[in-house]
């Protein structure tokens, strides 16, 4: 159940990379690791909030014998949606934890308002310190605003690139299943109608038969 601060700096600085920690990240870890914390050795995997294991007690009601005993938290695994990462983190959490995430509005959010001497986990100092470094390099990205008519085209292009998929599956259905050359007729014969009626080309008595 030991893990010292040192240990998990060294993990910290090894994953993250110095290079890619925010300015001033460094100290501030340094700072808020203690060289003689221990905490659980399942912590490290997960965000606990400061919820830990807990020893005390059982006192029996008959004649007040102790006994020693545990009291382990109440750990979740969840998948949470980071907006920054753009995609889920699956992590395991406490109960106590979800309630800060929920209270913060979102892991992005908790990770950041959260100091880092709270952050009591090896995986907790990990995420905040990968998020505070992309956070940063986001706030300094160009942001590019499109007119309406860039948007219109923008628009048309997905729907003539979802027509063009459309028409190349159904051209491999045809090739893989080997269709007749009666499909094609009755669709040309549809669009130069224009009624698309499926009761006049039953009509003709042709049954559509894929050949073997």
């Amino acid at each position: 159940m030991a893990f010292r601060g040192k240990e998990m700096m060294k993990k910290l600085l090894k994953k993250v990379g110095e290079k890619n920690l925010a300015h001033g990240v460094k100290e501030q870890l340094q700072k808020s690791i203690p060289d003689s914390k221990v905490v659980m050795n399942r912590a490290k995997r997960g965000l606990y909030a400061g919820r830990h294991i807990q020893f005390g007690n059982r006192i029996s009601e008959d004649g007040g014998n102790k006994s020693r005993r545990s009291w382990k938290p109440n750990v979740q695994e969840k998948r949470l949606f980071s907006y920054i990462l753009d995609h889920q983190i699956r992590v395991k959490v406490t109960t106590h934890a979800l309630r800060c995430i929920d209270k913060a509005g979102g892991i992005d959010e908790y990770l950041l308002k959260t100091p880092y001497h709270k952050m009591d986990t090896e995986m907790g100092l990990f995420w905040k310190a990968k998020i505070e470094k992309m956070y940063e390099e986001l706030g300094q990205m160009e942001v590019v605003f499109f007119s309406p008519e860039d948007e219109a085209k923008f628009e048309q292009g997905f729907k003539d690139l979802k027509l063009a998929e459309r028409a190349a599956r159904r051209d491999a259905r045809r090739q893989m299943y080997g269709w007749s050359g009666k499909l094609e007729e009755i669709e040309n014969r549809r669009s130069h109608d224009g009624t698309g009626n499926a009761g006049e080309d039953s009509s003709d008595g042709d049954v559509l038969v894929a050949n073997s």
